[in-house]
């Protein structure tokens, strides 16, 4: 009791950092990007991995950080890409201002000679890296001894020490409590597997919901198993309701089967990926009356509106897309649009909002 009290005060437990490397040395998980055990770490493969990590599963990542190093074996190779094919093998993964970033930060590092910065401040400079993925670059690829604070870490703080404060206002006393074990001789020594394993820890035992306490290497020194409220942390403050925004699509094909296509603006949400021509994106809801204001020049073309619409959440609203119909014998293709055969039409590296709209059209006879 005496040591979960210490824990609950805020004084990172004696052995913490110890018991927590015994932990990983035993049950790490085995990751595509992750260096094996005596291995040192590819700096490209843990900046790469941590870009496509943020705000997305490990699962998820595996596949897309596969296809990648493939298809760009070097950051090299990666910053001499043209940016529609970057996109291209990002599309499904979300968040696409990562991808825009990563291919500028591949620029900027090939640029200067092909070698990362190695400290903080430096990797901070580069396009798309923020306060965490700079401590998670600089502490797994350079072993400096600094802890990255995502959500499993900040989960698994909470915890540890029964930080009552809700999220997000507790993310700085979170991020210091993590900072404390950290300045245990282990975790100096070791701080990339460090950080690995509290990555881990998160991820595989101190779980959202029905933690496994009994399998946890701190189950002794967590103030929050000591109180039966684990489950309870972290606290967050309400979450305001997502607003919605309404869209059209316009799905316009050809005697040949082709469908008219274009390109988003570069810079904005989904910049620079493939799309249906289309209406903005609204809080009202659009008749097809209003929409057709913004359809493609199709003289005699008959639009019908599907009854179904496309639904997706995005972090910070949800959309609904309606999709427009009309088939004419030829379809003039202003600047900027390309026709694309049905048959070919997901191959195009849609992202996921955009896809589901166009699944709704070859659906359709």
């Amino acid at each position: 009791m005496a040591q979960a009290n210490s824990t609950a005060a805020g004084t990172a437990p004696p052995g913490a950092a110890l018991r927590l490397l015994a932990w990983y040395d035993r049950h790490r998980r085995d990751l595509p990007w992750r260096a094996r055990a005596g291995e040192r770490p590819d700096p490209y493969r843990v900046w790469l991995s941590e870009i496509m990590l943020q705000q997305t599963s490990a699962a998820a990542v595996g596949p897309y950080f596969a296809r990648f190093l493939v298809a760009f074996p070097t950051i090299e190779a990666l910053a001499a890409a043209p940016a529609e094919r970057v996109m291209r093998l990002w599309a499904g993964l979300g968040y696409y201002a990562r991808a825009r970033n990563l291919h500028r930060a591949a620029q900027a590092v090939a640029a200067a000679g092909g070698r990362f910065p190695e400290t903080e401040e430096g990797l901070r400079a580069l396009p798309g890296i923020g306060r965490y993925t700079a401590a998670a670059i600089a502490a797994i690829a350079y072993g400096r001894p600094v802890v990255a604070v995502d959500g499993n870490v900040e989960r698994v703080m909470a915890r540890l020490f029964a930080l009552g404060t809700p999220l997000p206002a507790a993310k700085p006393a979170l991020a210091d409590l993590a900072q404390a074990i950290v300045a245990q001789a282990p975790a100096r020594a070791r701080p990339g597997d460090f950080v690995q394993a509290l990555f881990d820890l998160g991820a595989g035992i101190c779980t959202p919901r029905k933690p496994l306490c009994a399998l946890c290497p701190w189950r002794e020194d967590c103030a929050a198993r000591a109180q039966a409220i684990a489950e309870s942390l972290p606290a967050k403050a309400p979450r305001a309701e997502r607003p919605r925004r309404h869209g059209i699509a316009f799905w316009i094909e050809d005697r040949h089967g082709a469908v008219l296509l274009r390109r988003r603006p570069a810079r904005g949400l989904l910049g620079g990926m493939p799309e249906l021509p289309g209406t903005e994106w609204r809080a009202a809801r659009w008749t097809l009356a209003e929409a057709l204001a913004h359809a493609p020049d199709a003289p005699g073309a008959r639009w019908r509106l599907l009854p179904a619409e496309a639904r997706h959440v995005f972090s910070h609203f949800e959309l609904g897309l309606g999709l427009a119909l009309a088939r004419v014998g030829r379809i003039a293709v202003p600047e900027g649009h390309w026709l694309v055969p049905r048959a070919g039409l997901l191959a195009e590296g849609f992202p996921t909002a955009i896809a589901k709209v166009v699944k709704l059209g070859l659906a359709e006879p």
